[in-house]
């Protein structure tokens, strides 16, 4: 018996792509994912703090043969140097925080400030820097994706910083959705991705009991692969059928 064809995935339009975050977890299975689908003449411009991961990831889809375009920019978007970095390039990010303080442990604003500016307003900054150079244009489409997460909406003890995060990306997004109707938004939640953050979520969360919950979501197998999440947003996409500035999780497709 001879082995079934790999399928090929249908390729779109040219386009121009942003990814922030792609040298590992969920930001590089998505780059991988993409890549292939990236019509003649598109651009895929990678984002993210280890140039090493980033090089050898620029080179592997480089290799795939496809004509693809792969610049990278590397940058620190905690600090400002770095987002200044990012926002002179032509164009999912997201860090836990310390999950080892409750909310009455949070007094310091320094590290209060240094996490908002990475997670929120870098994201704002890089965004919409990212519109004013990709305007719009007849016959093209634009597509922000925001990497949201069930602590947009649901409240997790020791985690005040990440869902106060997630929650204000989640509202500027659909904010922009209002402002920009010609945009489409997308909010999409990936799930309790199997990644080095849940690996941090479940050793170092300060509540006992959180902490035991995220250990059950490993040892019962629930944990997701990054891949298989990647590709339920490659697929929602693709159909295009969500409303603009919408919250969708993985386990609602």
């Amino acid at each position: 018996l001879g082995m079934e064809p790999v399928p090929v995935p249908a390729r779109w339009d040219a386009a121009a792509v942003v990814l922030t975050g792609a040298s590992r977890g969920f930001g590089l299975s998505l780059a991988r994912l993409l890549a292939p689908r990236l019509g003649e003449g598109s651009v895929l411009l990678l984002l993210a703090r280890s140039a090493e991961a980033l090089s050898e990831l620029a080179a592997e889809l480089r290799a795939a043969g496809t004509g693809l375009r792969v610049e990278c920019v590397t940058a620190d978007l905690a600090c400002e140097r770095g987002l200044r970095r990012a926002l002179h390039c032509p164009s999912s990010l997201g860090s836990l925080g310390d999950v080892s303080k409750s909310f009455l442990d949070l007094t310091d604003p320094n590290e209060i400030n240094s996490y908002f500016a990475f997670n929120v307003t870098s994201a704002l900054c890089l965004t919409s820097t990212a519109l004013r150079a990709f305007g719009k244009r007849p016959g093209s489409s634009r597509t922000v994706v925001n990497i949201s997460s069930l602590c947009a909406v649901k409240p997790f003890k020791n985690w005040a910083l990440y869902c106060s995060g997630k929650a204000s990306r989640d509202m500027m997004f659909q904010v922009l959705a209002l402002e920009e109707p010609d945009v489409r938004v997308l909010n999409y939640a990936p799930g309790p991705l199997d990644t080095d953050m849940q690996l941090l979520a479940r050793t170092k969360t300060g509540d006992p009991e959180m902490r035991q919950y995220f250990q059950s979501l490993q040892e019962s197998g629930q944990l997701i692969d990054c891949a298989v999440s990647a590709q339920k947003l490659v697929n929602l996409l693709e159909e295009d059928t969500f409303r603009s500035g919408a919250h969708v999780d993985f386990y609602d497709i």
